[in-house]
């Protein structure tokens, strides 16, 4: 005879609590546990990142003294003050005549040498090694390095300018080369960043893509144009986006070469901010300028985003 299976009783009402009590203490449990985890990056956040942002906004609307403490509330005073003054809109130009250059150059160039050390060439080895060894290189070794080449007396470029007999150029000292100098420095530290994003990118291209387009009768060319450029569009979206960013942030190269000059030639925003704070000691104004910075940074980031975002390909 076959057994007939025994009805499941129901939990006991003092049962089914005593579970959703224990349910409810591991879901409170959890909350403190990753309280605890996110704990200390957000207090390490609170006080380098928001509280310096908000101190920053707060200032920005006072005129303050030397040791940067708020003593007449002034509104938006600082601001107008800044965008009516040549000398800010100077310092925009600059800064705007710096990032295009370096952005651009910077990609131009770092995607024509991860295109020629791509290709399986003997000891192609070592120029991936040189093109990204200004990683390794600091801001001052840098700075040192290209204030030996703009000399005017014993400079790399003019001693092949005497050679070839050209007219001699005051690279440093005269405010168009200054500008082209600080452009050729800065791009040449961003290369070796852009160079590995980019040479790792082309290697993720598979191989059957060219070969199908060579098969039709695509020419290198088109190849680089439809295939190469599609397919790391969106290594090229984040590699541009970093570099525009960085562009707006330089300092060191600056402030190492040329200080801002010549007559204000190389003062860029950054430069700007370091000199009204900590070489005038006015706080306010220089509150206001990374108050401008910051929102210029992030309405171009946005416009990247917008804008070029469509073209990539994922």
């Amino acid at each position: 005879m076959m057994s007939t299976p025994k009805p499941q009783s129901t939990p006991k009402p003092q049962v089914a609590e005593r579970e959703k009590q224990r349910s409810f203490n591991l879901h409170v449990n959890d909350k403190y546990y990753a309280l605890a985890f996110l704990g200390p990056s957000l207090l390490v956040l609170g006080v380098f990142v928001f509280y310096p942002m908000l101190r920053t906004l707060y200032l920005s609307l006072f005129l303050t003294n030397n040791v940067g403490r708020p003593t007449v509330f002034v509104g938006l005073k600082n601001y107008v003050n800044l965008l009516t003054s040549s000398a800010y809109q100077a310092s925009l130009q600059a800064t705007a005549v710096y990032v295009i250059g370096v952005v651009v150059c910077t990609l131009v160039i770092g995607l024509l040498l991860a295109q020629m050390a791509v290709r399986k060439l003997a000891g192609i080895q070592w120029f991936r090694t040189i093109f990204s060894a200004t990683m390794g290189v600091s801001v001052s070794v840098a700075a040192i390095f290209w204030l030996f080449i703009f000399s005017p007396s014993v400079g790399l470029f003019d001693q092949i300018g005497k050679l070839l007999h050209l007219p001699l150029v005051q690279w440093l000292t005269t405010p168009g080369p200054a500008m082209v100098a600080v452009i050729i420095s800065t791009v040449w530290m961003n290369l070796g960043f852009t160079f590995l994003i980019l040479f790792g990118a082309l290697q993720m291209v598979p191989q059957p893509l060219y070969e199908a387009s060579a098969i039709e009768g695509a020419s290198p060319r088109y190849q680089f144009f439809h295939v190469t450029l599609p397919m790391i569009s969106p290594t090229l979206f984040f590699t541009s986006t970093v570099t525009l960013i960085g562009a707006f942030k330089s300092f060191g190269l600056i402030d190492l070469m040329t200080a801002g000059g010549p007559n204000n030639a190389t003062n860029l925003m950054v430069y700007q901010v370091y000199r009204d704070a900590f070489l005038n000691g006015n706080y306010g104004l220089a509150s206001a300028e990374s108050v401008i910075l910051a929102v210029i940074i992030a309405l171009f980031t946005l416009l990247q985003f917008k804008f070029l975002e469509k073209r990539v390909t994922y």
